[in-house]
């Protein structure tokens, strides 16, 4: 019981990439990840955007970075999510 749990004793969690669409807040940004599949009745492709709140502790990533982002447990009201790396920067405008 006094061991340390690791993230493979929890098991795998749950990662997705996306672009960070605000840096407003403190330690946190918003993510927007975009999915595309076909819709079932018409046989078209339907883009679907959902947006997480996500905890960035040491506020690396800007708007416009593509990131990694990993499931964790609940931060606050709406944060469920973290940032583990930032895959490309945004250039500077």
């Amino acid at each position: 019981m006094a061991e340390e749990e690791t993230s493979e004793a929890r098991g795998q969690r749950k990662t997705r990439v996306g672009h960070v669409v605000s840096d407003k807040m403190d330690k946190t940004c918003v993510v927007a990840i975009t999915r595309r599949y076909m819709h079932p009745k018409y046989k078209k492709y339907v883009k679907e955007r959902k947006r997480y709140q996500v905890h960035d502790a040491a506020n690396e990533a800007r708007i416009g970075d593509k990131v990694l982002i990993e499931e964790t447990r609940p931060l606050s009201r709406h944060k469920r999510w973290k940032v583990k790396t930032i895959l490309e920067k945004a250039p500077i405008v």
